[in-house]
């Protein structure tokens, strides 16, 4: 087929046409022939495809800080016979045309087109490597190219490009330099445009900066030069395939058997929570984890910037924001989506961060009706949470009094539940803590479990351990009566108690 029609025996183009299985060859080209290039940096060549860099400037000796693992088994050599290869495809094949078709097609395609290349350029490679080199390009041509096998393991919670040759991963809590790389930064900023393309959005010099999501709802975020200066940076925050629970974290150490039966009975119970906790502390998981308490006849209304929840109920409604156009037109903001929400009747909302003035909306949905509400916030305590919520409305445009927000937010919110990732890179819910009310003009709360640090292991682990404070009537006891809940939450309030 390829041999035939698209190379003579010298490895020359002899100017012919597309082949009668579709595969769309470049007549403008010729096959390059020898060996692979002593430059780990051949020529650019012409004819660069919409969807896939034809750029080959790959940096094998990019300069690294500190040890890179080899998270997939590909070393310098490999990464420069891949190039050598991928060019002689780019100059043979139009990739655009290519990209279209489905993908067991494409690999069929590919695979005899790759085969003898190998062949003309007398390049040495067992089978093992050659299907290698075969997923590698068809990941470039029809997936996310060097991100896949990151993305296809379940143990890494971040995946980090910070330009073309330096990729770092999360594991276990611990921040790794990897071996992945990147041809240039025209192929990582083409797969960032296929990411965000797949949900709407869009990035360029015009629009550098985007939030968006995968299709397992891995939040994605994306800013390209020039605002970053060396190459476009990619963050992926992955979400585990088998949806993790409470059961989950109690196995982890995140919090104890007996502190999940609370958090069981605050989620049965519809108070109202928020989540308080830094980046990466675990707020996300947890509320998907006390989601799964709410009952399958409820309406639940989620709204988030970049939809990464994952609920289980039947009956469920997700939100997320836009944002503005190229005219600047059509932006559609949180503040939007929940408002919204309140004329959906919605038996519960769910923000998945608030961040702006929609804290005044949500805390009124709260305080009207819409009881079992929960959303997220950034902050380093509960009583900080509080306070960044009032700062919020604050900002949003509120001129109300100090007293009569904190006495909205009193009486709006019943629980806080603070999760924090600690200085070894284990997660662990270190406060759940009950608004009580106000005392003037200060919001009055008090905590129901706490997380005390104990010491640290000779591996750097940190040793501690949950206890109650005492507390065996909190405020909420009358709802959970209500859901006829009192005696789980007596029992849970007992067992946790020191």
């Amino acid at each position: 087929m390829f041999g035939r029609r698209g190379l003579n025996d010298q490895g020359t183009g002899n100017g012919v046409t597309r082949p009668p299985n579709g595969v769309p060859y470049r007549d403008d080209k010729p096959m390059p022939s020898g060996g692979p290039p002593k430059s780990a940096v051949p020529t650019t060549s012409s004819g660069p495809s919409p969807s896939v860099s034809t750029r080959g400037n790959l940096e094998p000796n990019a300069p690294v800080n500190g040890p890179a693992i080899n998270v997939d088994g590909r070393t310098d050599d490999f990464y420069a016979l891949k190039m050598s290869v991928f060019n002689a495809l780019v100059e043979t094949v139009d990739l655009s045309r290519l990209a279209q078709m489905d993908i067991e097609t494409g690999r069929d395609e590919i695979r005899d087109i790759v085969t003898e290349i190998i062949s003309l350029k007398s390049l040495v490679m067992s089978i093992s490597e050659q299907e290698q080199l075969l997923t590698d390009l068809c990941n470039d041509i029809f997936g996310y190219g060097p991100l896949e096998p990151l993305l296809a393991r379940d143990d890494i919670a971040d995946i980090m490009v910070n330009g073309a040759y330096r990729v770092f991963i999360e594991v276990g809590g611990k921040v790794q330099q990897t071996n992945i790389r990147f041809r240039d930064n025209t192929q990582l900023m083409n797969i960032c445009q296929r990411i965000v393309s797949k949900v709407g959005r869009r990035v360029d010099e015009s629009s550098p900066i985007c939030d968006a999501r995968l299709a397992d709802g891995s939040r994605v975020n994306v800013i390209a030069p020039p605002l970053a200066i060396d190459g476009p940076t990619l963050t992926i925050r992955k979400f585990r395939k088998d949806k993790l629970k409470l059961t989950d974290l109690v196995s982890f150490g995140s919090i104890t058997p007996d502190g999940a039966r609370l958090l069981a009975v605050i989620g049965r119970a519809r108070c109202n929570v928020i989540i308080s906790g830094g980046t990466g502390s675990g707020k996300t998981t947890l509320l998907n984890c006390l989601t799964a308490y709410i009952d399958e006849d409820e309406r639940v209304i989620t709204c988030e910037d970049a939809a990464e929840l994952q609920l289980q109920q039947p009956h469920v409604v997700r939100l997320e924001t836009r944002p503005p156009n190229l005219e600047g037109h059509g932006q559609v903001t949180m503040r939007d989506l929940v408002r919204n929400c309140l004329r959906m009747r919605p038996e519960r909302i769910i923000v998945g961060e608030v961040r702006g003035p929609e804290a005044f909306d949500l805390l009124m949905a709260m305080n009207t009706g819409h009881d079992g509400s929960m959303g997220t916030v950034h902050a380093n305590s509960p009583r900080e949470a509080l306070s960044r919520i009032e700062s919020l409305i604050t900002l949003g445009g509120y001129n109300l009094p100090s007293k009569t927000l904190r006495e909205m937010i009193a009486s709006s919110v019943d629980v806080v539940i603070q999760a924090e990732r600690l200085r070894d890179g284990s997660r662990r819910i270190t406060r759940v803590s009950e608004v009580v009310g106000t005392e003037g003009d200060v919001i009055i709360t008090q905590d129901l479990l706490t997380y005390q640090v104990e010491g640290e292991e000779e591996s750097g682990r940190i040793k501690g351990k949950h206890a109650g404070t005492g507390i065996m009537r909190p405020a909420f006891w009358d709802r959970a009566r209500y859901f006829n809940l009192e005696r789980e939450l007596a029992e849970a309030l007992d067992r946790i108690q020191p």
